[in-house]
């Protein structure tokens, strides 16, 4: 996939601004100083990145369920599911008017282009929104804005909620350097802060992966391609978690027995939190020797 870092240059001249409205365009940025994909990319940044913000603003502007579901991708199947989840969620309220752009990219996801940004506000928080075209409206990538679980994070560590269910996390590989000869990958999961995202919550007991397994090699790739400063699916911008830390997609089980409680990795579904199932990396398959 190919990268937007050329237009990543130019934008700090027009996105780190208090809204889109005032943004130059980019036809001044010179033709031969840029490939036509990443000019293109420009382009459809400036059309289409002010309706984001749009959206973005009536979504932290309604006060209900029902109300922001207008503004998220399957808002239909999504309505019932946003109402749980804030019941059971405390979340800061955020006043669209403090919002201001810090970066944004063309996001190339298998259905087609999106656009992925990166927002701070007047009294420091900091949000990523993913906004993808759906029945010629750019909405919400939910899921993705709130780390949308199941089960709240803690409350499944203590052993409330179903005993299997998939979660949006941060994981961070332990000893690293130490374990790099060894089966096993130890791994430790922890939940993100909506709003700081420099911040994390209960952190969850180590897990061990296997290191040939799908979902080792698909954390090691992962993790090696965040040392490089390379995102899921090739999309250009800053890191926005902790050094170490990347997010993962993953289905998770609880198992509670007589010799205690202990958790389990059941699958690795993609490394990122879009509404996308496909991993958003490529793994070498290992071929086996004659």
């Amino acid at each position: 996939m190919v990268s937007t870092l050329a237009v990543l240059l130019v934008l700090p001249m027009v996105l780190r601004m208090q809204n889109f409205q005032n943004e130059p365009s980019f036809s001044s940025v010179k033709k031969e100083a840029v490939s036509t994909v990443v000019a293109d990319d420009a382009a459809f940044l400036n059309q289409f990145a002010p309706l984001c913000h749009q959206t973005l603003s009536g979504f932290l502007s309604a006060m209900t369920p029902e109300g922001r579901s207008q503004f998220v991708m399957s808002p239909i199947s999504e309505v019932a599911r946003m109402a749980n989840f804030y019941q059971l969620n405390s979340l800061p309220s955020i006043d669209p008017q403090a919002l201001k752009i810090d970066q944004a990219a063309v996001l190339r996801l298998p259905g087609g282009r999106a656009i992925e940004t990166s927002w701070k506000t007047t009294d420091g928080l900091q949000l990523n929104a993913v906004f993808v075209l759906e029945d010629s409206e750019w909405r919400l990538d939910w899921k993705h804005y709130a780390s949308y679980c199941d089960y709240p994070w803690p409350m499944f560590l203590a052993g409330g909620g179903q005993s299997e269910g998939e979660f949006r996390l941060l994981a961070r590989e332990r000893l690293a350097e130490e374990r790099q000869g060894a089966d096993t990958i130890s791994l430790v999961f922890s939940a993100p802060q909506l709003g700081k995202l420099s911040e994390t919550s209960v952190k969850s007991p180590e897990f061990l992966v296997p290191r040939d397994s799908k979902s080792g090699r698909l954390l090691t790739t992962a993790f090696q391609r965040a040392k490089e400063g390379k995102l899921a699916f090739g999309v250009d911008l800053k890191a926005i978690y902790p050094e170490g830390l990347i997010p993962v997609r993953v289905k998770l089980r609880r198992i509670d027995d007589v010799d205690g409680r202990r958790f389990e990795l059941v699958d690795v579904i993609a490394c990122h939190w879009y509404s996308v199932d496909a991993p958003g990396i490529e793994v070498a398959v290992p071929t086996l020797e004659n």
